[in-house]
C-alpha cells in the first residue's frame, strides 16, 4: 500500500488539492493500492473557494514508498511562505531523508523551500510567484515556464491544473504510462509531461480522441512497444477486425498501429541516447533488431502540428518510413 498524504493549510486552493487527489483516487479505483490522507494542524480547513474541509490532525506512519503533497494556497492570505508549522516542515524533510517523495503544487513550493528541500535542486511554481520563490530561496534553481520539475524525489509543479499533470506523471513513473493514460481518460484530460523530455510525447499527443477501442489498443502498445505485436493481437485487444482497427486507428491518431509503435520506439531511443546510450544499445533496448532501422527513422523529418479536428495529421510526429512500413 502507498499512502498519499496531503498537507493542508488554511486558504488552500481547491483545485491544487482536488486535481492530484482525483488522480490517485482514480488509480485506487483501477486496483492500484493507494490510500489517501489529509492532514492539517486543525480539523477544519477553510479554502480560498469557500468550501470547508475536514482533515486529520495526526500524521500516519510513513514509509519510503509513501508520497507527501503540499497543495498551494492564496499567498495574500498568509504571505507566500504560508502558515506551515516548523513541526510539519521537519516531517517533510525527514520523509525525504528517509527515501520518500515530497511534492508541491503552486505555492506549496514555499513549504519545500522552508524545509530545505529546494537547496541545490531544480524546481518550479506558479508563474506569478516564481521570481519571489527565487528571491526567498537563492540556493534553489527555479525553472520557469514548465509544468513540473522532478529532482531527486522533490517534485514541484506550476499549480492549479498542473497538479493533475504531475500526479499523472507520478502514476506513470510507478505503474507505467498505460496506467496514467487510462486515468487521464477517466478524468477526461490530456496527460502531459515535463521538462528535459517533451511535454507532449507521442504517447500523449495521439490520445486526443474519443475512440475507446483505439485507446485500448494504444494501452497495449504503450505497455509493450518494444515487442513484436501482431495486428491480429492488437485487433483482439480492441475487439475489432484487423481492417477495421487499421481504419479506426488511422482516423483517430493519423497513424497506423505499427507507425505509432515505431514512433514510441524512436522517441524512447532518443531519450536513451540523450542520456549516454549508444545508438546500437538504444535500438536493441526499444525492440529493433539492430541500429539500422533506428538510424533510418531518426534521419527522416518529422511533423507534429495538430490537425484542425484536434487529432494528429496523417503521419504527424512519425518518421515517414515508419508510416510506410505499417
Amino acid at each position: 500500500m502507498t499512502r498519499v498524504v496531503f498537507l493542508l493549510v488554511p486558504q488552500v486552493h481547491l483545485l491544487d488539492l482536488a486535481g492530484p487527489a482525483q488522480v490517485f483516487s482514480s488509480a485506487a479505483d483501477l486496483g492500484f493500492d493507494y490510500r489517501l490522507h489529509y492532514v492539517a494542524e486543525r480539523e477544519q480547513v477553510p479554502t480560498v473557494q469557500g468550501v470547508p474541509l475536514v482533515a486529520e490532525t495526526r500524521w500516519p506512519e510513513l514509509t519510503p514508498d509513501d508520497l507527501v503533497i503540499v497543495p498551494g494556497w492564496r499567498p495574500s492570505a498568509h504571505g507566500p511562505e504560508g502558515p506551515v508549522s516548523p513541526a510539519d516542515l521537519r516531517r517533510l524533510a525527514d520523509h525525504h531523508a528517509a527515501g520518500g517523495t515530497v511534492a508541491s503544487v503552486c505555492a506549496g513550493a514555499y513549504a519545500l523551500g522552508r524545509a530545505g528541500l529546494l537547496d541545490g535542486r531544480r524546481c518550479t511554481t506558479h508563474h506569478e510567484v516564481q521570481d519571489d520563490l527565487a528571491r526567498r530561496h537563492p540556493a534553489a534553481r527555479v525553472v520557469r515556464d514548465v509544468l513540473y520539475v522532478v529532482d531527486d524525489r522533490v517534485v514541484t509543479s506550476a499549480g492549479i491544473a498542473s497538479g493533475i499533470d504531475v500526479a499523472l506523471h507520478l502514476v506513470a513513473t510507478r505503474h507505467g504510462p498505460g496506467a496514467a493514460a487510462k486515468i487521464a481518460r477517466t478524468l477526461v484530460v490530456y496527460a502531459r509531461r515535463h521538462g528535459h523530455e517533451q511535454q507532449a510525447s507521442a504517447m500523449m499527443r495521439h490520445r486526443s480522441h474519443l475512440s475507446d477501442s483505439v485507446h485500448r489498443v494504444q494501452d497495449l502498445i504503450d505497455s509493450r512497444y518494444d515487442e513484436t505485436l501482431p495486428l491480429a493481437d492488437l485487433a483482439a485487444a480492441g475487439g475489432l477486425a484487423e481492417r477495421t482497427l487499421t481504419r479506426l486507428f488511422r482516423a483517430a491518431t493519423g497513424l497506423t498501429p505499427l507507425g505509432y509503435q515505431q514512433l514510441l520506439r524512436v522517441e524512447r531511443a532518443e531519450h536513451l541516447i540523450g542520456h549516454g546510450a549508444t545508438v546500437e544499445a538504444a535500438a536493441r533496448t526499444v525492440g529493433f533488431s539492430d541500429a539500422r532501422m533506428l538510424r533510418r527513422l531518426r534521419a527522416r523529418p518529422t511533423r507534429s502540428a495538430p490537425a484542425p479536428n484536434g487529432s494528429s495529421r496523417p503521419g504527424s510526429g512519425t518518421p515517414p518510413a515508419a508510416s510506410r512500413a505499417a
